[in-house]
């Protein structure tokens, strides 16, 4: 169940996400992970906050969903699992293939401008014990993503959040971890005022 590559700029991510699965036929959980690989966190997290942030994120139950894969993998991290397990049931959870093409396709055109700003840049918030402190991080993210279901599309800055979180740790960019935190404080606001 692993890709033959992992992606390490998300160019590369979105193609290899685009040749998942099986043309015309609906597209799997499973299927995305196998084309991007499982062992790389990033990619794990950047995969669902990539398409929480396209306009998938307003399929019903979608968020929440992914919410449920990221809060898995953010554990597994934190226990210090090399490999990701998730259940099977979460892993045949599948879209429609032209509703996952029109993401992917929405997603392509902003990655060649990212691929170009990215930089090993602080670094020390990509390695060692700052992995496990951004599985925390996920896991407040994923928690903030069933309530925000409540406003259209408002999962999208969760997306964001996951994806700079993502793509900061795939590509050892610390800058983007900083800015998933960022990300963060605006998804505690967003929940604080759904309750207010």
């Amino acid at each position: 169940m692993m890709g033959k590559q992992e992606p390490q700029n998300l160019e590369t991510l979105l193609k290899l996400l685009g040749q998942a699965g099986e043309p015309e036929k609906p597209i799997t959980i499973e299927c995305m992970l196998e084309a991007t690989g499982h062992r790389s966190f990033g990619a794990l997290l950047l995969v669902p906050g990539l398409l929480v942030f396209s306009p998938l994120s307003g399929i019903p139950g979608l968020p929440s969903l992914f919410a449920v894969m990221v809060g898995l993998i953010a554990l597994q991290l934190l226990i210090g699992r090399k490999h990701f397990w998730l259940p099977r049931w979460l892993l045949r959870r599948c879209a429609s293939r032209s509703k996952y093409d029109r993401a992917i396709a929405f997603l392509q055109r902003p990655a060649r401008l990212v691929d170009r700003l990215l930089r090993h840049r602080l670094t020390v918030l990509t390695e060692g014990l700052a992995i496990r402190f951004n599985a925390l991080v996920c896991l407040l993210i994923a928690a903030t993503m069933p309530p925000l279901e409540l406003i259209p599309f408002g999962n999208s800055t969760a997306g964001a959040a996951l994806s700079f979180l993502g793509l900061g740790m795939m590509a050892r960019d610390g800058v983007l971890v900083i800015v998933a935190l960022l990300f963060l404080g605006m998804l505690a606001y967003l929940v604080s005022r759904i309750w207010m």
